[in-house]
């Protein structure tokens, strides 16, 4: 069984065109490119499908926003507040624990250093 290669967008469309004109020829791909079966499968089937086009790798990619449905905008919103509130959540928190830390620094400080507490948070 031959170990799957990571290949560019230009080798995949390459590699199916060569085993579209070697008459489907997977093993000789295989063997000719160093690459899996399931892979060149799996290519050769998007090109025909899809052209060039079918063979790029959209991963992360998210679709556009005039493109969804209500109920998936309605899901994306939700999923956007969920993350914002996380990321306040942690902010304030991490804001609270900075000025216990300064209050507890500023009483232990006995000589008269010129640190002084904690007083204005940044704001957003």
């Amino acid at each position: 069984m031959t170990k799957g290669k990571k290949t560019t967008y230009v080798e995949r469309i390459e590699i199916a065109q060569w085993i579209i004109a070697h008459d489907m020829d997977y093993q000789g791909a295989i063997k000719h490119f160093g690459v899996s079966y399931g892979q060149v499968y799996s290519w050769v089937k998007k090109f025909r499908e899809s052209g060039e086009e079918g063979l790029k790798d959209r991963r992360g990619q998210h679709k556009p926003e005039n493109t969804l449905d209500e109920n998936q905008r309605l899901k994306l919103e939700n999923k956007q507040s969920k993350a914002r509130i996380d990321y306040l959540e942690t902010e304030n928190a991490l804001l609270k624990k900075l000025q216990n830390v300064e209050r507890r620094s500023a009483g232990n400080n006995t000589d008269n250093t010129n640190i002084l507490p904690f007083k204005n948070s940044p704001k957003r």
